[in-house]
């Protein structure tokens, strides 16, 4: 510790020993109560070092004392000119700087001088110098470590005076002062450079250039500079750097986010600086687990104080990872390992108060994320932090005692009488936030030993009620954050001091202060524009938020146009509306959007840009060349010249020529609009006159710069006989001893059609020409051969005709015979899958605008409607022939645009056509070939599997499986299936059994081939495939680990005729679960399986349709899951409709007669019936259908067959046929004589009764049951009656008929409405009243209790006593009206009424009177 302290010590005592400069106008009295005032300055500082040794324990890397990188430069100026001096410092914590004239502390009120300080970088001006301002400035950086201190002289010459000799001239400083140096320029060329980086958390990295100097000096090395978004770096655990003679170096050992930036090399001279950037991409690690959010990043400590600092950080992005819930803040004392949390629950803004730490020790921090998966890994821990009393040094003070320095103590250790302090004053807020206020204040002169201390109160503006706010810890800083507070509310503050003999008086209250209220993320940002920059990046651009509610930067994301797969292309946030993207693939399509951050989160994303494809900046292109004469008639020129070398990233679209006459200046354009051929007839032309022309070049970009001119060209007619000369000349497929040369027909013909052309070459730099072929060829390209290995060669052609061999062309571009690296040639197969012909070519070079040319005889393919296809993706080209014939034979060559020349041809013969042409017709007529004919395998739990294998496969094979021509489903529980990797084909089925012997077949069909294979399973080999699937299915219950059915579903029937689903499960535990399931709706059965025995049933209730379905039933438990599932339709169905048919026909009783009031009905008990049954009613021969005459029906134990108002014709025998698959079972009832004399006299009386009930008097509504009303008021009953005919309505009371009079009043109302009126009720009318109702066919009475009490008492409770309806039987005989249209039936008397007997007849529709 004292090591790194001595390191900056600033000794004032020991510089004025060293200065011999002492101005003579400072008397001897000021220099001794200077030197006292410098002693005083080290008395403190020994102090504190004493102070710091003993109290505080720090780790190494932050016990850095200050360090001045750049010190003061001494300067000479003129007076009344301006001056600046600065210097660098670093340091942990960073260094407060103070600066001294002529060692007195520089005093800054006086408005002569400037001080800034930016980061570490200190300045001190003086606007305008005057002779006073000469003298040794000193700047003293200071910080708990240590001092440094700088010098510097300045003098201040008078204007235009002679210069006086320096008084600092033997100070070390004085290199300003001498002539200017003229610095050697050093030029830097880097060789090899860093590129972009794109790497993840905890991965490492390092940026690397290595250059050249000229020249390269031993001590003139350039100093390397690195730094990261405009940040120098320094060596540091995070950093390393190593920089040597041509050479340097970064490496970032372990990466996080916080690394993410554009990083910048700048390698300094003395005459210059030579930079180079390249972006560094960090993306989030794996995370804890899967979903979780990354880390947070740039953890800063703003406010560290005694026992608090705030935390703050900035937020992930979440591009692809859910929304950010909050965040955990993390501590961990200097020295240790243990990490502690600091809040409970997640906080959601970006900054976070951490409270209760110890007085002098030192922290790290770090935040982790949490979203709704998980939490984050943490961030990259913050530097280490002191928690100290930043004005704890700003206290002490030193006392001279016997003449010398004795004793530096606090001013609040000073010995004074015992006075409670003076009041604080300068309160102010250094800064707010939602929920706390940071308050400084300037302390009260004080000068007790005492201790001091302050309070705090606070009050809501306008409240007045003064609230104190620390009442348990006392504060010894005039720094305080005041937590807890309202958010967006105004508040006052004012401050007490304190000590043992009392409290100050409260200091002035501040003005209102507001803390922040919470503004919500920033609204998104607007358009974000994309334009081209380089072949790998995009630059984008976008407009910031309307609100941006204190925003700290941008996340930019990336998408592949049409894709929905969103990437983030910063992982840590910008803090431009600007940036590249960088990484991206040549040639594809991407949309960007943009989000904007603040502490609380992620804005909506923007709207998305414009689909970009991803090229090279487009630039104007290069000059046109070789601009050549072809054709004058003497009034015209035909001129032709090359395209540009370079197209600048775009289509060359227009041409643009000018022309002059040869030793003239003045250029002039020939033609408009501009030309889009590189073939030009200029006209108007002066015959005789010699011309020059230039030509320019133009894509989007804009104009190129102007071509070379020509040579001179005379405007005369052109008249020999021999051909023009031919132009464009283009050379192709180089290789070491050939190349293919192409060209066009000349424009001037001569005298006769052109018969041919020669090839002339010669190498470069000579004039030796060389006749490549001695006949003359009738097509316009040529294989020249026998070239010399590396040797450079120009080529030309003349042409020829009658007349003989015409001019010769312009030579070609210089080519060297040599194969360009990579170099393939062209391949011809033909598909073995297709049976397509296909060319195929792989070229070694793809550039941006690369294309592939394919030609036939090296004239371009346009013509595709015979079924040519050109493929190409990537640097892969193909050439298909789909409907190849033998008219497709020829050469064909391919050429690579945008490339070195890359090229290739291939000649394909008449006999190697027919060859491939056979071989395509057996490929698309094919026969598929197999390795294994179909054959079976036994696989676990009993399951056959019968399989083949085909020599290939593709993905769109089709088969089918049958068994005696059967075809076989591969519906669960089956499966079917094939692998296209092994070309198996297979079939497994689920249950193997005796119904499976026969034969099996499998059909494939896969394009245009087909194959079929065969097996056979009877006899022998049958019975031995059964018994193995019979053991594997014993064997696999038995070993099967988990729960499991070992008896799948079924359905049985019981004796009873009950219908039951039962099952079997084996392997169970006390945790394993069965459940019940129909049509997938879980069924909770009455009784609970039972799972002890292993037997579970479903009984269903009443089997019919309804309760046909899909059932299913589960077995589970932490081993695994087992189910079982049987389809209640078609023939199961039919089989348990035919069993039970079975049981309930040999159950059925003999037909019995039960008589209701519609009719006389046949009942056939048995043990079920259910409408699916096989059952037939019958009268005689005749078989009976459902109708509204003849109602068949029945109940769950009984068949019903009625006959709806029986007539004669009704008699007769009855018959029911029950039929089941194997037996009929018959029951038979004769309906005749007395037997359906009595059923019809019962049908009567039960019709009658039933008449009679419908249509009696009836009460219908409207009388309560009980009644209580105070006397002397007027008592209405009221009721609604009915009944056909119109009822007789009377009133009894207590049993006695009531007589209307003048009180009693009683009325029936259009024979519907009946009421009881009894006017001033006394105590007397109290009782109970019955209303009866009745005609002929019978009615009702109805009885009312009546209470009447006095007026002021309780009103009393009445309940009814009595039954409040009777019923009244009807008069017999019951007289029935007779239908109009039919003759009245014989009179029978009505029996006496009497309660229904239980018994087989239903219960009879009249109810019993009550007594």
């Amino acid at each position: 510790m004292s090591v790194w302290l001595k390191r900056g010590n600033y000794n004032h005592e020991y510089h004025h020993k060293q200065s011999q400069y002492v101005v003579k106008e400072y008397s001897s009295s000021e220099a001794m109560e200077e030197r006292y005032e410098h002693k005083t300055h080290a008395r403190i500082q020994e102090v504190v070092r004493t102070k710091l040794g003993d109290k505080y324990v720090h780790e190494e890397p932050m016990i850095r004392g200050p360090k001045f990188l750049v010190r003061l430069r001494s300067h000479t100026v003129f007076e009344n000119t301006p001056i600046k001096i600065f210097c660098t410092v670093e340091g942990f914590p960073m260094p407060v700087v103070k600066w001294y004239k002529d060692g007195i502390i520089l005093d800054l009120s006086s408005g002569r001088y400037t001080v800034e300080a930016k980061g570490g970088i200190h300045t001190l001006e003086i606007p305008r110098c005057s002779t006073d301002d000469t003298a040794q400035y000193t700047a003293v950086a200071v910080n708990l470590h240590g001092q440094a201190s700088t010098q510097a002289s300045v003098v201040v010459k008078r204007f235009k005076q002679e210069e006086e000799s320096c008084l600092y001239a033997w100070l070390p400083y004085t290199a300003s002062m001498l002539p200017k140096i003229h610095y050697t320029k050093i030029h830097i060329t880097f060789v090899e450079m860093f590129g972009p980086v794109f790497a993840s958390e905890g991965e490492s990295a390092t940026l690397s250039a290595t250059m050249t100097l000229d020249p390269n000096l031993a001590n003139l090395q350039p100093e390397a500079q690195w730094y990261r978004d405009d940040t120098r770096l320094f060596e540091s655990k995070w950093v390393k750097i190593d920089t040597g003679r041509g050479y340097t170096t970064l490496t970032l050992p372990n990466l996080y986010k916080d690394d993410e930036g554009l990083y910048t090399l700048r390698m300094v001279t003395k005459g210059g600086i030579a930079t180079h950037s390249a972006f560094v991409s960090v993306a989030d690690g794996p995370p804890p687990v899967p979903g979780a959010p990354g880390a947070p990043m740039d953890i800063e400590i703003h406010d560290a104080n005694r026992d608090y600092v705030i935390v703050s950080w900035k937020p992930p992005n979440t591009t692809t990872e859910g929304p950010i819930l909050g965040y955990f803040v993390d501590k961990c004392e200097v020295g240790t390992d243990n990490w502690s949390q600091c809040n409970d629950h997640p906080i959601k803004i970006c900054k976070y108060p951490v409270s209760g730490l110890f007085e002098g020790h030192s922290y790290y921090f770090r935040v982790r994320a949490v979203n709704s998966h998980g939490i984050s890994k943490p961030s990259r821990m913050s530097d280490p932090i002191a928690t100290l009393d930043p004005t704890e040094f700003e206290r002490l003070h030193a006392k001279k005692l016997g003449g010398r320095l004795d004793v530096v103590s606090y001013h609040d250790e000073i010995e004074a009488e015992g006075n409670p302090p003076g009041a604080p004053s300068k309160i102010h807020a250094s800064e707010t936030d939602r929920t706390y206020v940071v308050l400084s204040w300037k302390a009260p002169e004080y000068s007790s030993k005492a201790p001091m201390w302050y309070y705090i109160e606070k009050c809501m503006v306008d409240s007045g009620a003064w609230q104190r706010v620390n009442t348990q810890v006392p504060i010894r800083s005039p720094r305080y954050a005041v937590f807890d507070l309202a958010e967006g509310k105004r508040y006052k503050f004012r401050i007490l001091a304190a000590n043992i003999y009392g409290t100050s008086e409260p200091s002035e209250p501040t003005g209102p202060i507001q803390t922040q209220e919470l503004k919500g993320v920033p609204s998104a940002p607007g358009q974000v524009i994309a334009t081209r920059e380089t072949d790998t990046s995009v630059l984008i651009q976008w407009a910031p938020p309307k609100e941006p509610n204190n925003l700290i930067g941008y996340y930019i994301d990336q998408c592949v146009h049409g894709s929905k797969n969103w990437t983030s292309a910063n992982h840590k946030p910008h803090k431009n509306t600007k940036f590249v993207v960088s990484g991206l693939t040549t040639g594809e399509s991407y949309v960007f959007r943009v989000q904007a951050i603040n502490e609380l989160g992620l804005s909506d994303e923007s709207q998305e840009s414009a689909p970009l494809t991803v090229k090279a900046a487009l630039t104007t292109p290069s000059a046109p060349y070789d601009v050549a004469l072809l054709y004058c008639d003497g009034h015209s020129m035909v001129l032709n010249w090359k395209k540009p070398v370079h197209s600048g990233g775009a289509k060359i679209k227009e041409y643009y020529v000018d022309k002059r006459r040869s030793g003239t200046s003045m250029w002039r354009e020939v033609h408009i609009p501009p030309l889009t051929d590189r073939l030009y007839k200029v006209e108007n032309l002066t015959e005789g006159a010699v011309y020059q022309f230039q030509v320019y070049a133009a894509n989007l970009a804009g104009l190129g710069p102007a071509s070379k001119h020509s040579e001179d060209f005379t405007c005369e007619a052109w008249t020999m006989p021999e051909p023009g000369p031919a132009y464009d000349l283009t050379v192709g497929e180089v290789r070491d001893n050939s190349l293919v040369v192409e060209w066009q027909k000349p424009v001037y013909t001569g005298s006769g059609p052109i018969t041919g052309y020669h090839v002339e070459y010669a190498k470069k730099g000579t004039s030796d020409w060389i006749t490549a072929n001695e006949k003359a060829v009738s097509h316009r390209f040529l294989k020249v051969t026998g070239l010399e290995v590396g040797a450079t060669y120009v080529l030309r052609v003349r042409a020829v005709n009658s007349a003989g061999v015409g001019m010769a062309s312009m030579a070609s571009d210089s080519v060297t015979a040599k194969t360009l690296s990579g170099s393939q040639e062209v391949s011809c197969v033909v598909d073995e899958k297709s049976g397509d012909i296909v060319l195929s070519f792989e070229s070694c070079q793809m550039n941006e605008g690369s294309k592939f040319i394919w030609k036939k005889d090296y004239k371009e393919i346009t013509d595709f409607s015979k079924g040519l296809v050109i493929k190409s993706e990537g640097s892969h080209s193909k050439l298909i022939f789909k409907n190849p014939d033998k008219e497709d034979f020829g050469t064909y060559s391919v050429s690579v645009t945008n490339t070195q020349g890359v090229s290739s041809s291939y000649a394909i013969s008449t006999e190697e056509l027919t060859k491939m042409l056979a071989l395509s017709y057996d490929i698309r007529h094919p026969v598929i070939p197999l390795k294994s004919e179909l054959a079976y395998k036994i696989l676990e739990r009993g399951r056959m599997r019968f399989w083949l294998q085909a020599e290939e496969i593709s993905s769109k094979v089709t088969y089918n499986f049958f068994a005696n021509n059967k075809e076989l489903s591969g519906a669960d529980p089956n499966k079917m299936g094939h692998d296209v990797s092994t070309g198996i084909i297979e079939f497994i089925m689920d249950h193997f059994t005796e119904e499976n012997q026969g034969t099996y077949t499998c059909q494939i069909t896969d394009g245009g081939g087909k194959a079929q294979s065969s097996l056979v399973l009877i006899g022998a080999a049958f019975k031995e495939a059964l018994a193995e699937a019979d053991f594997q299915r014993r064997e696999y219950i038995r070993v099967k680990e988990g729960p499991h059915f070992s008896e799948f579903l079924s359905l049985q029937i019981g004796d009873d005729c009950s219908v039951t689903l039962v099952c079997k499960v084996a392997n169970l535990k006390k945790e394993s679960q069965f459940h019940w399931y129909r049509e997938d709706t879980e069924i909770i059965p009455d009784v609970k399986p039972d799972l002890g025995s292993g037997v579970c049933k479903l009984p269903i209730k009443e089997f019919s349709l309804k309760t046909a379905g899909i059932y299913k039933a589960t077995i589970s438990d932490d081993r695994g899951k087992d189910m079982s599932q049987i389809n209640i339709s078609g023939k199961i169905f039919d089989d348990a409709i035919n069993k039970l048919s079975q049981l309930a026909g040999a159950s059925a009783a003999e037909l019995a007669i039960n008589c209701t009031a519609t009719g006389i009905q046949l009942q056939c008990h048995m043990k079920y019936y259910t409408s699916e049954m096989n059952i037939t009613w019958y009268h005689g021969e005749s078989k009976l259908s459902h109708s509204d005459k003849i109602v068949i029906g029945g109940t769950p134990t009984m068949a019903t067959m009625e006959v709806v108002e029986p007539t004669e014709k009704d008699k007769g025998k009855y018959h029911i046929v029950i039929t089941d698959p194997e037996n009929s079972h018959k029951r038979t009832l004769d309906l005749s004589g007395d037997v359906y004399e009595k059923a019809f006299v019962e049908f009567q009386k039960l019709k009658a009764e039933a008449y009679a009930e419908k249509n009696r008097g009836k009460v219908v509504g409207g009388l309560p049951d009980v009644v209580t009303i105070m006397e002397k008021k007027t008592l209405s009953l009221t009721c609604t009656v009915c009944g056909d005919p119109k009822p007789q309505v009377s009133w009894l009371k207590n049993g006695s008929e009531v007589e209307p009079d003048d009180q009693y009043v009683v009325s029936l109302d259009q024979g519907k409405f009946a009421s009881l009126t009894i006017k001033g009720v006394s105590m007397e009318d109290s009782g109970r009243y019955t209303m009866i109702v009745q005609n002929k066919y019978g009615g009702e009475s109805v009885d009312i209790v009546v209470s009447v009490y006095r007026h002021g008492e309780k009103i009393p409770e009445a309940k009814p006593t009595l039954t409040p309806k009777t019923i009244i039987p009807p008069k017999l005989p019951i007289e029935m009206p007779q239908p109009k249209t039919q003759p009245a039936a014989p009179s029978t008397p009505s029996p006496a009424p009497s309660k229904a007997v239980p018994g087989k007849g239903m219960k009879s529709p009249t109810p019993s009177r009550r007594k």
